[in-house]
This record gives C-alpha cells, sequence and structure tokens, in this order.
C-alpha cells in the first residue's frame, strides 16, 4: 500500500484527480487529493501573498499533521513548484516524487522563463483564462461531457503562485527517488524542461499519448504509471 498525495495545478482544485485517486484506492492505496489556498473550492479565501512557497509549506504540514511517511507527491502542471517546496521542507516523509507534465523550477525561476501563456483574465490577485480559451485550448481533448464537467469547476489561480520567482534552498543538491510523466500532444511545461528535470534528478521517463490534462483524458493509464513501481521500468518511453 501507497500513500500517495496528488497536488493539482494551476485552475483547479483537488477535484481534478478525481478519476485517478478512484482507481488508486481500488488497488488498496491511500490518496490524499488537497485542494491549495485560494484554489477551487478555496477561492474564497483568495488573498495577495499566496505563493508557490505558501502552497508548499501548507503540504508539508498536511504530512506532519496527519503524520504522513513513505509518500509518493505528485504533481501536475504548476503543482510541480509546489512538489518540490513541500519535498525540501519535509523531505523525510518523501519516499518518491512524480512530475505529471509539471514545471520544476530552478531557484529563482520563474513560470514565465519556461511557458509561454497567451494573455487571460487578471484580476491582481489572481489569473487564469477566459472560459472560451479554457474550452478550446485547454480542455478541447476532452469528451464534450467531461469538458462541461471540467469547465464547471475550473478556477482562478493566485497570481503570486503564478508571476512571482520560486525560492528553493536546497531541493536540487538533494538525491531523490523521481519520476517523470510526459505528456507528447501537450505543448507547455515544454519537453526540454521536462527532460531537464529528469536529467538532474535521474528519473524515471514514461510517456503518455495525450494532452495536457492526462488525470481526465487518460486516468487509467495514469493510474497505471503512478502504481508501477518497478526499478527495470526506468528510463522507458
Amino acid at each position: 500500500m501507497t500513500t500517495f498525495v496528488l497536488v493539482h495545478g494551476a485552475y483547479q482544485g483537488g477535484w481534478i484527480w478525481q478519476l485517478v485517486a478512484e482507481r488508486l484506492e481500488a488497488g488498496g492505496h491511500r490518496v490524499y487529493r488537497p485542494t491549495l489556498d485560494g484554489c477551487g473550492e478555496r477561492s474564497q479565501a483568495l488573498r495577495t501573498g499566496i505563493n508557490t512557497e505558501v502552497h508548499g509549506d501548507e503540504l508539508a504540514q498536511l504530512l506532519f499533521y496527519e503524520d504522513l511517511s513513505d509518500v509518493a507527491l505528485v504533481g501536475t502542471s504548476s503543482g510541480g513548484m509546489v512538489v518540490c517546496r513541500t519535498a525540501e521542507q519535509a523531505r523525510e516523509r518523501i519516499a518518491r516524487l512524480v512530475f505529471v507534465d509539471a514545471l520544476a523550477l530552478l531557484d529563482g525561476e520563474r513560470v514565465g522563463d519556461i511557458v509561454d501563456r497567451p494573455g487571460g483574465t487578471a484580476t491582481g490577485l489572481a489569473v487564469g483564462p477566459t472560459r472560451e480559451d479554457a474550452e478550446a485550448r485547454l480542455f478541447n481533448d476532452l469528451e464534450p461531457a467531461l469538458r462541461t464537467w471540467t469547465l464547471d469547476r475550473m478556477t482562478m489561480h493566485p497570481a503570486d503562485a503564478i508571476e512571482q520567482p520560486v525560492s528553493l534552498g536546497d531541493f536540487w543538491d538533494h538525491p531523490w527517488s523521481a519520476h517523470v510523466i510526459y505528456c507528447r500532444r501537450s505543448s507547455n511545461p515544454p519537453e526540454p524542461h521536462q527532460r531537464r528535470t529528469a536529467a538532474r534528478l535521474g528519473a524515471r521517463w514514461d510517456e503518455l499519448d495525450t494532452g495536457h490534462y492526462p488525470m481526465l483524458s487518460a486516468p487509467a493509464e495514469l493510474a497505471a504509471l503512478l502504481d508501477d513501481e518497478n526499478p527495470e521500468a526506468a528510463g522507458r518511453g
């Protein structure tokens, strides 16, 4: 049995992992899929100052208060940045890190250094795409009913978590058991960035032939990869 903590990305909440969590739980695993501060159903708490460090420290506190150990910490998209911060703060509780089409920035890098994002909606506190843009671009590979379900739950993301440079002390100095899952039909984060993550961490590499939201478009395949801890699988894909 593995304890999974699934970390969502921008414009999301823990809800986005529902289909994967159901499969992992059916396999006998324990699964947490928290919604980060200012996101999803917690978007009413949106305020200035919610950045990657706030999110990462919040999850480190979750691991402490739930007394979790040997955790498989899984992040997607900008959630990869949160995974790095959380792992740095709670290293003794982490068994492995999984980056699912995810950003893993170096200290001082910004999302804009890696990802070229089209203009969207900005309120000063939050940023995000319009519903029309999300439907046509972000979620266009989802089946219609699932796309509507997703769009109805999409929320803006705390601006500081997207626009501020990340602050990491020694994350990249430690050895980690890591796994990078690259989605071939996704343009962001770009493949070279994800290859950099894999190279720096000596990570296992796998690929899925899907878009940026495999937890929605390919939940069974993604759950199978997360559940596969065979070390001989390292480097395939």
